[in-house]
């Protein structure tokens, strides 16, 4: 069956870019994205995303999931990130208190074309690289060291048995202890450090609370974290109830037992991200009998933007869309993880931090973002062969250097693509098309 596809879609097909003459106005398609969106926060997501072209690339998921319908595909689906950019990795703690490195981002999950996955992270690499300074070969090196990884990490899990590809975790202290940079080191271990130094709860619950408050109360930070009186006004408590018990009934029995232990005393707006920011996004702040802070975050779940070129999910809500896509492709996933419907809304649920570590994109080296690259490329390919075929994706990739050439000239022709459509949106701004808030 590889050597079929592999005779339909040639590895060297799925190579380069080139934007076709009907390709849709980059800044249109963030327009139609913005609806739906909190009117009052769709002018800080533009300017957030006006920053650079780096920032630009990780909100504009919906841009590239268009043009990537236009690319060659092998035809083979499966559960993919949707949003697949080196910012949308980074380290956790697992419920069983082990830090692990992994995707931490599924807003976008859908079931679709394997290669998309690919190519959005190793573009990104492409433009991270850029942001950084790098020269085009180092750029380019980056990019194609991180499509060997993948092909590299699908052979592996393809000779696995089922049980212990499905099992593989990467152990972030592992990763951190091969790390051959010093300093590099020395900032990941810091960096885990103050992560764990307290029960993310417990910093948390000291960094956004108001002292000395009773009951305790989440501290107003416009325009970032605020109470949002006009839901308070049009969503009843009934129904906010509802909507509690309705994400209740998704977490399994047990862990509906230590949720049931603590109760909701306070929620506030919370903008979080770049392609998020205007979606209905916030936190809970509940509290055990015996005083235990527990930080919940919930996020709108709309369509993913791959949906409209692969079709609809088999998942009527999308909370359950993401839920479901996070628990098939992490390793290991949020013990409150789940979802819920408020009114006209759906929403998926999380604690808001539990040791979350992010990478430090913009201060690492050539050596380090390369072995940052392979690292994600390492997390995908693993969670690629828990929800597809690894036999078959790796009898397609073969064993020479050629899909990694076609992901590299792909890339490296995407980040140009970027860069023109982030000129767009600065040009749509500065004539008045978009609106952009500047954040203090």
């Amino acid at each position: 069956m590889a050597k079929a596809i592999r005779e339909k879609v040639p590895r060297k097909s799925l190579g380069g870019w080139k934007a076709p003459k009907n390709r849709v106005d980059p800044v249109e398609v963030l327009i139609q994205s913005s609806q739906g969106r909190v009117p009052s926060l769709v002018p800080i997501r533009n300017a957030r995303m006006m920053a650079s072209p780096f920032a630009f690339y990780r909100g504009a998921a919906a841009v590239m999931a268009g043009d990537l319908a236009t690319t060659a595909s092998t035809g083979v689906h499966l559960q993919i990130c949707g949003d697949c950019h080196l910012v949308n990795f980074g380290g956790f703690a697992t419920p069983e208190r082990k830090l692990v490195f992994d995707i931490n981002d599924f807003d976008e999950t859908a079931i679709g074309p394997w290669e998309w996955d690919v190519k959005r992270l190793c573009a990104s690499l492409v433009v991270a690289a850029q942001a950084n300074g790098f020269n085009a070969d180092d750029a380019r090196d980056i990019a194609w060291a991180a499509a060997t990884a993948y092909r590299e990490r699908l052979a592996g899990y393809a000779e696995m048995p089922l049980l212990e590809a499905w099992y593989d975790h990467i152990d972030l202290q592992d990763v951190i202890d091969r790390m051959q940079d010093e300093e590099m080191r020395k900032l990941a271990t810091k960096s885990v450090r103050k992560a764990v130094e307290y029960t993310a709860h417990t910093k948390e619950f000291i960094k956004l609370t108001v002292a000395g408050g009773s009951p305790p109360r989440i501290q107003d930070e416009p325009p970032l974290i605020y109470h949002d009186n006009d839901v308070h006004n049009h969503v009843s408590e009934e129904e906010r109830q509802q909507a509690y018990d309705y994400y209740r009934e998704t977490l399994l029995p047990e862990r509906r037992v230590l949720l049931d232990r603590f109760a909701p005393v306070d929620s506030a707006v919370k903008v979080v991200g770049v392609g998020s920011v205007g979606t209905y996004c916030g936190i809970i702040l509940l509290v055990s009998g015996n005083g235990d802070p527990l930080f919940l975050q919930f996020k709108e779940a709309r369509q993913s933007v791959i949906e409209p070129f692969v079709g609809l999910s088999p998942y009527k809500h999308h909370g359950q869309r993401v839920v479901a896509g996070q628990r098939l492709m992490q390793s290991a996933s949020d013990m409150f993880l789940g979802w819920t419907q408020g009114p006209r809304r759906q929403f998926y649920v999380r604690q808001l931090r539990d040791a979350k570590i992010s990478p430090q994109v913009e201060v690492m080296r050539v050596p380090n973002l390369r072995r940052y690259g392979r690292l994600c490329a390492h997390a995908l390919a693993r969670a690629h062969a828990r929800s597809g075929d690894a036999v078959l994706l790796s009898a397609y990739l073969g064993k020479s250097d050629a899909f990694a050439d076609a992901i590299t000239s792909f890339s490296v022709a995407y980040a140009v693509q970027n860069e023109r459509d982030h000129e767009a949106l600065v040009k749509a701004v500065r004539a008045g098309r978009l609106e952009a808030a500047t954040l203090s």
